[in-house]
């Protein structure tokens, strides 16, 4: 899972280390709760990480529900978390770890000193970087998003924002089935949706379409 954290433009080397001290963290990388280690890119105002979470555990050691039946998961109403098709040996590296957003809820679930993004976070993001039209293409890592049969046009991106988007797919929130590794990245905001049952995420599309929408909390996503 991305996430953001504002800081001054000016002056960036000073405000960055004051950041990171509060944080754990080896090497000035951020550290979550398994001992995963995390590279950062700064982009305008903001800090992110450069790869999708994938930690089993929040950032005070509890374990989080890993739950593997696609029925059980579609009816989940609390913290859960989950490999791309229960193949973390083939997914985990590359694409991280899909949580639903009563994990996220938690707030524990980042490094230390670190959030999953709100909307408005996410939005400075891609004004930022010239708005919907434009931001996608930036935002995607120049390798594993494939095109689906037939379309013939390149679908990986430029990554000059050094964000490095990977599309790590869903799992369903109505059947609980994997789909979209690939060809689709979704990631969750840490805010709701005013229905209650939703809350926003980031979507980017194998054609570098991005839009920010509201999905079920019942999903797993980036």
């Amino acid at each position: 899972m991305k996430k953001s954290v504002i800081i001054p433009v000016i002056p960036l080397v000073v405000s960055v280390i004051l950041f990171f001290a509060g944080c754990e963290k080896e090497n000035g990388l951020p550290v979550d709760g398994d001992g995963n280690h995390y590279d950062t890119v700064v982009i305008g105002t903001q800090v992110w990480l450069k790869e999708n979470l994938k930690t089993t555990k929040y950032n005070n050691g509890v374990s989080i529900p890993l739950v593997t039946d696609d029925e059980k998961w579609a009816s989940m109403t609390s913290a859960a978390y989950c490999w791309y098709d229960n193949s973390p040996e083939k997914y985990k590296e590359n694409y991280g770890a899909l949580y639903n957003w009563y994990v996220v809820n938690t707030g524990l679930l980042c490094p230390v000193g670190w959030h999953v993004p709100t909307k408005e976070e996410w939005e400075t993001l891609i004004n930022y970087l010239g708005g919907v039209n434009d931001a996608g293409v930036k935002l995607k890592d120049t390798k594993f998003w494939t095109c689906p049969p037939g379309y013939r046009m390149d679908c990986s991106g430029t990554n000059e924002s050094g964000f490095s988007a990977r599309p790590g797919g869903a799992r369903d929130s109505d059947d609980g089935t994997s789909n979209g590794i690939g060809s689709f990245g979704y990631w969750w905001s840490s805010s709701e949706y005013w229905t209650g049952e939703n809350a926003w995420i980031l979507n980017i599309h194998y054609k570098a379409i991005l839009t920010i929408k509201p999905a079920f909390k019942k999903f797993g996503f980036s």
